[in-house]
C-alpha cells in the first residue's frame, strides 16, 4: 500500500449522573460521572433517549461531532442520548493515564476501548450505537469484537482494520511492520515542536477539503500531547484487527472516501475495503465521493443520510 495514504490518516439505560468540568481552550460542559484516567464523556440530548456513542479520531476533539449531535437531537419523534468520548491527551485534555513517560510507547486505543466497555456497563447502557471516525473507528472495532454483547450497531468512518498494510508490500503483518512503526514513533515523538506542527498541519489540510473547517482540526492537533498522538499512531500501524472481525455481532456499516493518492482510483479503493472487511459478517460498505477524510465536514448531508439510513435499518 501507499505510505502517503497513511500520512493523511495521521491526523487523523439508567441516565449517567452529570458533573461540570472543562479543559484548556475548551468551554466547560457536562460530563458523565465516570472516573477514568483514559477518557471522559460528554453527554447531550434526551436523557431518556436511545444511546449513541461518538468516538473522534487521532488528536481530535468531541467537537468534531457537534453538527452530528445537532442533527440527531433535532429529529422529531426520535430521542437520542449522545455520549461523546474525549480521549485524554487529545485536544486540550491532560494526558493522565495515556501519558508516555518512558522511552517506549504504551497503547492508547486498546485501553480506551476497554474503558468505553466499562462505561457502557457501569451506566447500564443497553447495546448502544457506536460511531467512530478514523482511530475512533479502530476503537469501535475493538469494542465490538472484544465485547460483542455490549454494542448494538457499529459505524466506522474512513478506517480499515489494519493500517499497517499501508506501510509494506502485500502480505505485510503486524510483526513485520513493527520496525517501521517504531521508526515513525521515534521521529514523531522526538521531533522539534515546530517541525511536528508543520508536518501535521500539511497532513490535516489534506484531510479536509472544506477550508473553513480546517482550523478547528488544526487547533485540536496543536493542543494535543505530541507523544500521546505519536504512540497512538504507532499502535494503529501495528494493530491488525482482521482476525477479530468474525467476533463482531453488531450490524456494521463502513463509510469511506477514495484514498488520497492519484494512483488509487475509486475502484481500487473499493477493492481494498472489500478485502479488508471480507471476514466481517453483516457489514455494508459505502464510498462517499467528493470528500476527504473528515466526511462529516466535507459532505455533512451525505454523512447524515448514511447515518440516518443505518440507524433506521
Amino acid at each position: 500500500m501507499i505510505r502517503a495514504i497513511a500520512a493523511a490518516l495521521l491526523l487523523a439505560s439508567a441516565s449517567p449522573a452529570l458533573a461540570q468540568d472543562g479543559h484548556a481552550d475548551h468551554a466547560a460542559h457536562a460530563h458523565a460521572d465516570f472516573a477514568s484516567d483514559r477518557l471522559h464523556v460528554r453527554v447531550d440530548g434526551d436523557m431518556d433517549g436511545r444511546d449513541i456513542i461518538l468516538i473522534p479520531g487521532l488528536s481530535s476533539s468531541p467537537e468534531i461531532w457537534q453538527e452530528t449531535v445537532d442533527h440527531l437531537t433535532a429529529q422529531d419523534g426520535v430521542g437520542w442520548r449522545v455520549h461523546r468520548i474525549h480521549i485524554q491527551g487529545f485536544a486540550g485534555a491532560p494526558a493522565e493515564g495515556n501519558a508516555q513517560d518512558g522511552a517506549a510507547p504504551t497503547p492508547v486505543a486498546a485501553p480506551v476501548a476497554e474503558e468505553i466497555a466499562r462505561y457502557i456497563r457501569e451506566n447500564n447502557l443497553s447495546r448502544p450505537v457506536v460511531v467512530g471516525h478514523s482511530m475512533g473507528g479502530t476503537i469501535g472495532l475493538m469494542l465490538a469484537a472484544r465485547h460483542p454483547e455490549l454494542v448494538g450497531r457499529l459505524m466506522v468512518v474512513d478506517m480499515i482494520p489494519f493500517m499497517g498494510a499501508m506501510f509494506g508490500a502485500p502480505g505485510t503483518t503486524a510483526q513485520s511492520v513493527t520496525p517501521v512503526a517504531d521508526q515513525i514513533w521515534a521521529a514523531q515523538a522526538n521531533s522539534p515542536r515546530e517541525a511536528y506542527v508543520a508536518q501535521a498541519t500539511a497532513a490535516i489540510n489534506g484531510m479536509i477539503n472544506t477550508e473553513a473547517r480546517r482550523e478547528e482540526a488544526l487547533e485540536d492537533m496543536r493542543t494535543s500531547d505530541q507523544k500521546v498522538s505519536a504512540a497512538a499512531f504507532r499502535e494503529l500501524v501495528t494493530t491488525d484487527l482482521r482476525p477479530e472481525l468474525p467476533r463482531i455481532a453488531a450490524p456494521t456499516e463502513v463509510i469511506y472516501v477514495k484514498f488520497n493518492d492519484a494512483r488509487m482510483t475509486p475502484e481500487l479503493t473499493d477493492m481494498v475495503y472489500r478485502m479488508s472487511y471480507a471476514d466481517l459478517p453483516n457489514v455494508r460498505l459505502k464510498r462517499v465521493d467528493d470528500s476527504a477524510h473528515f466526511i462529516m465536514f466535507d459532505q455533512p448531508q451525505a454523512f447524515f443520510a448514511e447515518l440516518d439510513g443505518f440507524l433506521a435499518r
